[in-house]
């Protein structure tokens, strides 16, 4: 599934994300770990590719890592990729994340107090 590519300290693709859009399509993208902190997430890449075919809306998302004895593992998305998604598009509150084998959440519910603060100044 994961081919991940070392240069130097660096793992490429160790981490894997697919995300499906509200019209089916399947989007994926691999993680970039560099040095000076500038790499992305593999979410970041997936919704990248699909932001590229001009889609915006998730309707499942899931990220994946196999550790050194080849194991798999289901990653919950970081709150930046949580935040990214949200800003996409807004109706991606309501992406199902894949949590594990038989769990998920909507990003709702990953995301909590995501909505513009009222200003301070209202009476």
């Amino acid at each position: 599934m994961l081919n991940p590519r070392r240069v130097g300290d660096r793992l490429f693709g160790d981490v894997g994300s697919t995300l499906v859009t509200d019209a089916g399509n399947l989007y994926s993208g691999v993680c970039i770990d560099i040095g000076s902190g500038t790499g992305f997430c593999a979410e970041h890449a997936a919704i990248a590719a699909m932001v590229t075919a001009r889609e915006y809306r998730i309707a499942k998302v899931v990220a994946v890592w196999r550790n050194d004895e080849v194991v798999l593992h289901v990653l919950p998305p970081c709150g930046r990729c949580r935040e990214f998604m949200r800003q996409i598009d807004p109706a991606n509150l309501d992406t199902e994340v894949v949590l594990g084998r038989n769990r998920t959440a909507r990003l709702r519910d990953l995301l909590p107090a995501s909505e513009w603060p009222d200003p301070l100044d209202e009476a």
